[in-house]
């Protein structure tokens, strides 16, 4: 199950609401301690430990405020996420400020929300590998001198690459992509990416590094990374940069040029209004193509050219926005044909070291 053995504190004094969210968080396999306000939460907390906080902000006896700040003093490593029922974003900005990872706003129309926003945060506080960790961290002084280590140790680089790919298959409450790439050495210069960003829309890209070496994985964290800050800044409220594909080219061609690294990149960027089946599909680079699936076949949408990410004049992205028709997906492939062939016979596999088959591959989005 996707929480499994991940132990949740859940602060809520609404008794209905945390029965559901405690009830919900348990199906997908984790282990919910429930407090009724910041006083039971705080001795809870100060008694055991646990992998996330999930605390509502006005709360009786001891707010979320309050609790949070002690709850920082006696373990500050344990990531929280609060829920706000009043929306107000003075509380919201202070809680941030305290550390707090994220929050989420009520009614929330999906529990599957809560599931991703735990997810999220546990993916930024939880790191197996020192050399992903440290890379994430760094500035771009360090960044650019950690980039030899990468040069020169394959197993460093295919270390950190392995653990940036998500599964063959990702369900989304509206949505899920399958995807298959297949990669002839132990550095994959190709990556995929997708995440749901608030309740409304979902962003998925697949983008094509060059040179195709180590410095591919590298590219792949950097990419990341600039990803991860314009989704932290529309959950704060304060930038819609990541659902407006145009304006996140832009951005990630700025960040890219800036770097100061040869890092050059083919990318298609999607971001999906999951209410109204309305695609905006931004395009760099000649490498990659976006295509419409039906029951007939692939269908190529015709995007006007564009220069890679990373050159200093490079222009503008090619961009179009698509209303998806029922039983229509959207797939980004590459141009070989065996890779479309084995689209058509949906054959996704995840990440795939195949020396048969030529580097490369697809991604699907199924609503």
């Amino acid at each position: 199950m996707a929480l499994k053995d991940v132990a949740v504190l859940l602060v809520e004094d609404d008794p209905v609401f945390r029965q559901v969210v405690a009830s919900f968080l348990c199906s997908r396999g984790a282990s919910v301690c429930e407090a009724a306000d910041g006083e039971q939460g705080l001795s809870k907390f100060s008694q055991q430990r646990f992998d996330v906080v999930l605390a509502d902000l006005s709360m009786p006896v001891m707010g979320g405020l309050d609790m949070l700040k002690a709850m920082s003093g006696l373990d500050a490593r344990v990531p929280s996420i609060v829920i706000s029922g009043n929306d107000v974003m003075a509380d919201v900005v202070e809680a941030l400020r305290l550390g707090a990872s994220d929050y989420l706003v009520k009614p929330i129309p999906d529990l599957y929300i809560i599931e991703q926003a735990i997810n999220q945060c546990l993916a930024e506080v939880t790191h197996t590998d020192p050399v992903l960790s440290q890379l994430e961290e760094l500035s771009y002084q360090e960044l650019n001198d950690n980039l030899a280590l990468l040069e020169q140790n394959a197993q460093a680089a295919k270390s950190v690459q392995q653990q940036l790919f998500p599964a063959s298959n990702i369900s989304y409450p509206h949505a899920k992509i399958d995807y298959s790439l297949f990669k002839d050495n132990d550095i994959s210069a190709y990556f995929i990416d997708s995440t749901m960003v608030g309740s409304e829309h979902l962003i998925l890209y697949m983008a094509h590094f060059h040179p195709e070496d180590n410095r591919a994985a590298f590219g792949c964290v950097l990419l990341r990374s600039f990803v991860n800050q314009k989704l932290k800044l529309f959950r704060n409220g304060l930038s819609k940069t990541i659902i407006e594909p145009f304006n996140m080219l832009s951005y990630l061609n700025e960040r890219m040029v800036k770097s100061g690294l040869d890092i050059y990149v083919d990318i298609i960027y999607i971001s999906i209004e999951l209410t109204k089946f309305r695609a905006g599909i931004a395009q760099a680079g000649q490498g990659l193509r976006c295509y419409l699936r039906n029951n007939e076949g692939l269908s190529p949408l015709a995007l006007p050219e564009s220069l890679q990410l990373g050159i200093l004049d490079w222009g503008k992205p090619s961009i179009q926005f698509r209303t998806l028709m029922p039983g229509e997906q959207l797939c980004i492939a590459t141009h070989d044909p065996l890779h479309k062939q084995l689209l058509l016979q949906n054959q996704f596999k995840g990440l795939v070291y195949d020396v048969n088959i030529p580097a490369g591959g697809f991604i699907q989005l199924r609503l």
